[in-house]
């Protein structure tokens, strides 16, 4: 019989809420055993019956990752599953990496992730090439859809979950190429009491706070915050951003969690565009391009105090989870997001010309979005016969609104004009002409079913099937046009697993998701473009996971992803009809490593190997995409490499390596291309841990100052990396 610890044990339990057994039954046994044997001696004796406490910690609170190892993961299956029984490429950048790499960006975090890039995002927002497929709305936060474009701080985030391939079963439209998920720091009874502040160069002040602890046996509470105030290497670049978290989570009983958390979050920042690329010689002015002036580059093109961006954000997340006796499961989740974002921007609108100047372009664009979200999953464990099955079913109600104006100088976005490359800054621009009013409403309503199928010892198996109706009531304010749409999104996912030992597994997947005309941001939707089925993604996979060991894994994947209903110009049209055609192709290995080769080095990163192409001619004239160009921002190799040693319990060292081959800042054009040299750039780390409460480390970032280009937004807008920086970090626990 389940009775609670005394009050004073409880105060010690605030770890684990115990299961506490009295085993009444048993020690009435051994006591009747006990008199049997004595009753030869004595006529009569007192009988102490006593109490027998088993105490277990709960399953649900265990955690899932250990040092840059993790074994379980709920995005892919929406269930609690094996990395390794997971048929699917997935990276998880664990919490000790986090804070190892100093890591305070999505972009950031991805650099040692394999298949995956990080694009410019014009200086204002997260944005992500998955396979070859860019992105900027398909992030997610603890499963649950987080899609306007800003930058995304992760103080928040207890680890990063990269989902690589078509997502469409799990995550409905988009997930194209992949998904990124943060699952958050939540209340527990562990407690919490930390305090980061860092300090480095060109001005980057931040200092971050996680707290927490139990109020008692039922409700703990979590609060986290951030404030960041930092310069750049880029001349008239700043940031300044400041967040605050609260959760709580609620056990009212071993069979219930519920959890409640709220966030507001403001990102301030300049929308750097970065520098332009400069024309070859006469007779090839267009092909070819590179970056303009490399590593000599830290002039802001443009106008840095015109080209301010701003995000507010005001969230709240709940969930609620319970177990029945029976064996079913239920999960309810929901997130209402308020986004107020505006930026603009003075940028380099073309290339420079062979007389050493260029035009530059401007315009201000400001978007409100509420994002409401719910979902609920029932789970069930069967065994039917010797097969064993966790099925999952599924709902899913979503409602974004979205308002976006653009407004331009009057005119377009191209200044009118040139100006120097040595001197290229344009004053006095006005925002006056709104050439952008759009509405956009769109409602979700998906249901969708998983059995997870057990097989025998040796084989698994995993099949899946989602269908989204997805309405899209769309108004341009501008014409006066109104448009709806309503399409439905039949995604299905198969998998099969093949398990010679336990700790290898083998794998074979086939997912499918889609891309509505109303785009990442559902503002795309046109009169002309309305009536045209979704893209279409569908992704072929064959893959291996090893655990060498608890501690250490190996993966590997092969795919094949397939983009289809490309809307493109008939290059064989004289008045320029549209059509789709299956017109992309991505081909690819990914390598991954992560753990402990030993109890004092450990390791993180992976090799990757892409081609991707354009199948079919897309345009038409001198803008035309032809047959056989590689797409975009996709380097055909990619190797990243992170090791940490420890040196004794007080020091330790890391180094890191990011290699990547040449790649098109975008797909070349018949008469135009810009290409980005490849690069290798090391990184290292010192730590030193003075104390079980106190923690130093220094982190350095491009150890040989090498001059190259991070990555780019097109032809005309490309970020340069870094020179050598670095910046110091104190951990302190009290």
């Amino acid at each position: 019989m389940a009775s609670r610890a005394n009050k004073n044990a409880q105060q010690n339990l605030f770890k684990t809420k115990d299961v506490i057994l009295k085993l009444t039954i048993q020690s009435a046994l051994t006591s009747v055993i006990f008199i049997s044997v004595n009753s030869a001696f004595a006529e009569t004796s007192e009988v102490l019956l006593m109490e027998v406490n088993v105490t277990a910690p709960r399953v649900s609170d265990t955690k899932p990752v250990k040092g840059y190892i993790t074994k379980k993961s709920t995005s892919s299956t929406r269930t609690d599953t094996e990395l390794r029984d997971t048929p699917q490429s997935i990276t998880v950048i664990p919490q000790d990496l986090i804070k190892d790499q100093s890591i305070q960006s999505i972009s950031q975090a991805v650099q040692y992730v394999p298949g995956v890039q990080a694009a410019q995002g014009e200086g204002n927002r997260d944005a992500l090439i998955f396979r070859g497929n860019a992105t900027t709305g398909d992030f997610f936060l603890d499963g649950l859809r987080d899609d306007v474009q800003t930058y995304r701080d992760i103080y928040t985030t207890d680890r990063i979950e990269v989902l690589k391939g078509p997502n469409g079963m799990v995550f409905g439209r988009g997930g194209a190429g992949g998904a990124i998920n943060r699952v958050t720091k939540q209340a527990g009874w562990d407690p919490v009491s930390e305090l980061i502040a860092s300090y480095g160069a060109y001005n980057y002040k931040r200092i971050s706070s996680d707290y927490g602890q139990a109020l008692n046996d039922e409700i703990a509470f979590r609060v986290n915050a951030v404030y960041e105030d930092s310069g750049s290497y880029r001349d008239g670049v700043n940031i300044e951003r400041f967040g605050i978290s609260p959760t709580v989570t609620i056990r009212p009983s071993d069979k219930t969690k519920i959890i409640l958390g709220t966030e507001y979050f403001k990102d301030k920042r300049t929308a750097d565009r970065g520098v332009p690329s400069v024309e070859n010689a006469a007779d090839q002015p267009r092909l070819n391009r590179r970056p303009y002036e490399i590593g000599n580059d830290s002039a802001f093109f443009g106008n840095a105090d015109l080209s301010p961006t701003e995000t507010e954000t005001n969230a709240f997340n709940a969930s609620i989870e319970h177990s029945f006796d029976n064996g079913i499961g239920v999960k309810n989740s929901s997130r209402y997001a308020s986004y107020d974002k505006y930026y603009q921007n003075v940028f380099a609108a073309s290339s420079v010309n062979n007389t050493g100047r260029l035009s530059l372009g401007a315009y201000r664009d400001e978007t409100r979005r509420e994002n409401f979200i719910n979902q609920t999953d029932l789970t069930y464990n069967a065994k039917w016969g010797n097969v064993e099955h966790k099925l999952l079913a599924g709902v899913e109600f979503a409602f974004q609104d979205t308002d976006n104006k653009r407004l331009t100088p009057v005119g377009d976005e191209t200044l009118p004009g040139t100006v120097s490359a040595q001197n290229p800054t344009r004053s006095g621009v006005a925002f006056n002409a709104i050439s952008r009013n759009l509405q956009s409403d769109v409602s979700v309503a998906a249901f969708y079913v998983q059995d997870q199928i057990i097989l025998s010892p040796q084989w698994q198996a995993i099949i899946g099937l989602r269908n989204d109706n997805f309405d899209t009531d769309f108004t341009n304010l501008l014409t006066n046009t109104n448009i709806n749409v309503s399409d439905n999104l039949l995604a299905p996912r198969t998998g099969l697993i093949f398990k010679p030992v336990e700790a290898v597994s083998l794998y074979s997947n086939y997912s499918v998701s889609y891309v509505p005309r109303a785009g990442d941001q559902l503002t795309s939707l046109t009169v002309s473009n309305a009536t045209f089925k979704p893209e279409k993604f569908i992704n072929y996979e064959v893959g291996a996971k090893w655990d060498v060991n608890p501690n250490l894994a190996l993966t590997a994947a092969m795919y094949k992803l397939e983009r289809e209903n490309v809307l493109i110009t008939d290059p064989s049209s004289a008045i320029g009809n549209q059509i789709l055609v299956d017109g992309q192709e991505t081909k690819g290995i990914e390598l991954g490593i992560a753990g402990e080769i030993s109890n004092k080095w450990s390791i993180f990163g992976g090799v990757a190997f892409q081609d991707g192409k354009i199948t079919k001619q897309q345009g038409s004239g001198a803008s035309a995409i032809l047959k056989g160009a590689e797409l975009a921002q996709t380097p055909d190799s990619t190797l990243s490499l992170w090791n940490k040693y420890e040196i004794n319990d007080m020091w330790a060292v890391a180094l890191g390596i990011v290699s990547t081959s040449d790649r098109y800042a975008q797909s070349p054009t018949a008469t135009q291309s810009t290409l980005l040299p490849g690069y290798t750039r090391y990184d290292a780390a010192i730590y030193g841990k003075f104390s079980k409460k106190l923690r130093l480390q220094v982190n350095l970032e491009n150890l040989t100052n090498k001059e190259y280009a991070l990555y780019a937004h097109n032809n005309q807008n490309i970020t340069p990396g870094s020179p050598i920086t670095g910046r110091t970090t104190l951990i302190y626990n009290f």
